[in-house]
């Protein structure tokens, strides 16, 4: 069995974070990576709201900037997928993947969450062609255009009133016809000139043009049955995120929704072992947050390891450094 300092579950904006601090600390972490590094990010094409880069960067170069970073300090990244941990027995953590078996003296959790799916027609082909799931990631790229939101929650109505800033016009549609949002947002939604609503509603499945874009959703009303079409340049899609949970059942505490509790030291409820990111962050989920929890993360571990005696005491040489 492989013994390793500190092995980091994940790799999306979180995981590289930490696998970058963690690397200089000098605690050579490995990451295992999953079954696509960079998480969600990954799949964005454009990222215009990451500090940095005032032209906008795509997802998969921002990922690839991350994994050279942290590879140019001694992390090691491997492309395996964990199918078993076993934290219940103290230290050293049991990790299992695909590949190989390791012991770990610490583990920093950053395995991301998944925006549920509504998991019709022309979804999958038009992710990142008109159908997103983040209106903060990509609102600016739908100025002057009309568009589609899913959803009747906060995260609906709360995305639907951010992305007035851009669109013309907002439809949501709802399968119910009341809105589970709380009053101050559906007395917003409802004031807001630019946001209309499409009640007792479901979308049957999403349309695209011989470009490959959105063109518009089919409708159907779940208490007519009438089936039609409308056209969009775009669908928001907001009912809800599940967190990467399930290797953790059992294991870590979690709180509403099956995300991770953690403590102000980014420390769960298993003592050594972390977690940052999505996997513990039900309500900013952006880049940017997901960063500074993995660094958080990171400095929290090395500090914790040096208190075990695994590690000399930071010097300031390590994680502190910007």
């Amino acid at each position: 069995m492989q013994h390793e300092k500190v092995i980091i579950i994940g790799s999306g904006p979180a995981g590289l974070t930490a696998a970058l601090y963690a690397a200089r600390a000098n605690l050579s972490p490995l990451v295992i990576a999953g079954d696509q590094i960079g998480g969600q990010v990954a799949i964005t094409s454009e990222v215009e709201n990451y500090p940095g880069f005032p032209d906008g960067i795509t997802g998969p170069e921002l990922v690839e900037k991350f994994r050279e970073q942290a590879e140019r300090f001694g992390a090691r990244i491997e492309y395996d997928i964990v199918v078993e941990v076993d934290f219940t027995k103290g230290r050293p953590f049991y990790v299992k993947t695909y590949g190989n078996e390791y012991e770990a003296d610490a583990v920093i959790v950053t395995a991301g969450a998944t925006p549920r799916k509504l998991n019709v027609p022309g979804e999958r082909e038009c992710t990142g062609r008109g159908v997103s799931y983040c209106g903060t990631c990509d609102g600016f790229f739908f100025r002057g255009k009309d568009i589609v939101v899913v959803g009747g929650g906060d995260s609906a109505l709360e995305e639907a009133d951010f992305l007035t800033r851009y669109a013309n016009s907002v439809n949501i549609v709802h399968r119910r016809d009341e809105l589970r949002a709380s009053y101050p947002l559906q007395q917003r939604a409802l004031n807001n000139p630019k946001i209309s609503f499409t009640w007792d509603t479901v979308v049957e499945e999403i349309l695209q043009n011989e470009g490959g874009m959105v063109s518009g959703v089919r409708l159907r009303n779940v208490k007519t049955d009438e089936v039609y079409e409308k056209p969009t340049d775009g669908v928001f899609i907001f009912i809800g995120h599940d967190p990467n949970n399930t290797l953790f059942e059992g294991q870590l505490e979690m709180g509403n929704h099956g995300y991770v509790i953690v403590n102000q030291h980014m420390m769960t409820s298993v003592e050594g072992v972390f977690a940052a990111g999505e996997i513990m962050d039900p309500m900013w989920r952006q880049v940017a947050t997901s960063v500074g929890q993995g660094c958080a993360a990171a400095m929290a571990c090395e500090r914790w390891m040096a208190a075990q005696g695994d590690v000399a005491e930071p010097t300031g040489a390590g994680v502190r450094t910007a």
